[in-house]
């Protein structure tokens, strides 16, 4: 089966076809000719996830996922959240949103956090949604060279190792969208 991952995130795309394996051929948005910025104008995970996925249905033509992620921070009231991606400003920046994160919990003493995603897959006409949750904490300063975003602060909870020290499978078994894809691929079949 043919599906678009409606993203131009390089790593986000490998993690997905690493989870999906090859019983699925993900195309990028890239390999469909869309080029653009796709929307991202809701203040929620679930409203971004769709607006992405049906920008892509209806300008494509194109069955096609959509996710959107967010770092939930306790002491933060739930932020970054849904501007996970933006969250110090523009231009996106993973070391800025990172430092600007680690700035604000500076005096704080929990450092509880979890990421989430939402995956929405519009396949065949049908819209359906995927949610995946990984609870963990914010370290004080950024440990491991792998993954993205805030990988190298994030350790979940259970782990000796941020997400940025997990090999890529290790992370894929245990992450918000690792467990998201897997649900989604539990549909598909």
């Amino acid at each position: 089966m043919k599906i678009c991952f409606a993203t131009n995130n390089k790593k986000k795309i490998e993690e997905v076809k690493a989870a999906l394996g090859s019983a699925f051929t993900i195309v990028s948005l890239e390999e469909i000719g869309c080029y653009e910025e796709l929307p991202e104008t809701g203040n929620t995970l679930d409203h971004n996830a769709f607006q992405k996925a049906r920008y892509v249905k209806d300008n494509y033509g194109v069955d096609c996922f959509a996710d959107d992620t967010g770092l939930e921070v306790e002491a933060l009231d739930g932020a970054p959240g849904v501007y996970s991606g933006r969250f110090a400003g523009e231009p996106r920046s993973d070391e800025r949103n990172i430092d600007l994160l680690l700035h604000k919990l500076e005096d704080k003493k929990s450092r509880k956090a979890r990421f989430r995603t939402v995956i929405a897959l519009i396949l065949d006409g049908q819209e359906h949604s995927f949610e995946g949750v990984v609870s963990g904490e914010i370290l004080p300063e950024r440990t491991g060279t792998g993954g993205f975003g805030y990988d190298p602060v994030f350790r979940p909870d259970g782990y000796e190792q941020t997400f940025a020290e997990l090999s890529m499978e290790e992370k894929n078994k245990i992450s918000h969208r690792g467990k998201a894809v897997q649900a989604l691929v539990q549909f598909l079949k």
